[in-house]
């Protein structure tokens, strides 16, 4: 992963431009968090009020959850990533059975696919699905806000997970 061109700066200030490349910016934060961690670091579960979550949990979640709203919400297709409403943090869980490397392979590969989505479709598209809580579609300008909110949360997590790993910080 090119992490060199990892700003929050875009090349044009129209609502696109700012939206997308700070998706962008926040996922390749979470590329940034994970170098040079090792294996024992991304498995670690240090939190004992969170005993699923670690680096590899959580960048396991955040392709999932793109997955979650660009496929079955925007584009209405099959429900397909781990976890029901009764075990919402299998996605975490999996992740610890896989490399680091990998899980940040698949994840890279979700923002292509996600960004293919964003880049052919307008910001007011509907979504197939109607959002959880008020029964009614949701735009793409919101799934895409709601993406970075979501990645910028959980980068907050992975700052503590990295220091309490191996001591790095201000990645």
């Amino acid at each position: 992963m090119d992490l060199t061109n990892r700003t929050d700066l875009p090349a044009a200030f129209d609502e696109r431009a700012i939206v997308t490349q700070f998706l962008q910016y926040v996922r390749l934060t979470v590329h940034a968090k994970c170098v040079d961690l090792s294996p024992s670091g991304a498995a670690a579960t240090p939190l004992p009020g969170s005993p699923a979550m670690s680096v590899a949990g959580l960048v396991s979640h955040l392709r999932w959850s793109e997955a979650f709203w660009i496929d079955v919400i925007f584009l209405g297709q099959p429900y397909q990533w781990p976890g029901t409403d009764d075990d919402s943090e299998l996605q975490m869980r999996a992740g610890l059975e896989r490399p680091l490397a990998d899980l940040l392979d698949d994840y890279a590969a979700q923002a292509v696919h996600t960004d293919d989505i964003v880049a052919s479709h307008d910001w007011d598209a509907a979504s197939a699905i109607a959002d959880g809580e008020s029964g009614k579609p949701v735009t793409l300008r919101y799934i895409a806000m709601h993406l970075i909110e979501e990645t910028a949360r959980h980068n907050g997590h992975l700052d503590i997970l990295r220091e309490l790993a191996d001591g790095v910080t201000g990645v």
